[in-house]
């Protein structure tokens, strides 16, 4: 049986890095919803892999935590 995307192992070392963005910003996943427009629970799913970050996302998610794409993109390379 396949495996979902957002179950792979290089798609899980995401999720502690986006969710460590949000927090080393100093944001609560309601914060970061609020700024992103989107409810606290797309927040939360996005950060437990129960719903998968597009690129579009990931930038939009590291503008919200006031990195640069770029900078948090190359960080995240380098941690993988």
């Amino acid at each position: 049986m396949a495996t979902k995307s957002q179950h792979s192992r290089g798609y899980q070392r995401l999720l502690p890095f986006i969710r460590e963005l949000r927090e080393n910003a100093g944001l609560t996943q309601r914060e970061l919803g609020k700024r992103l427009k989107k409810p606290q629970s797309w927040v939360y799913n996005c950060e437990t892999g129960n719903r998968r970050m597009d690129v579009t996302e990931f930038i939009s998610w590291a503008r919200a935590c006031d990195m640069d794409p770029q900078v948090a993109f190359a960080t995240f390379l380098r941690l993988s």
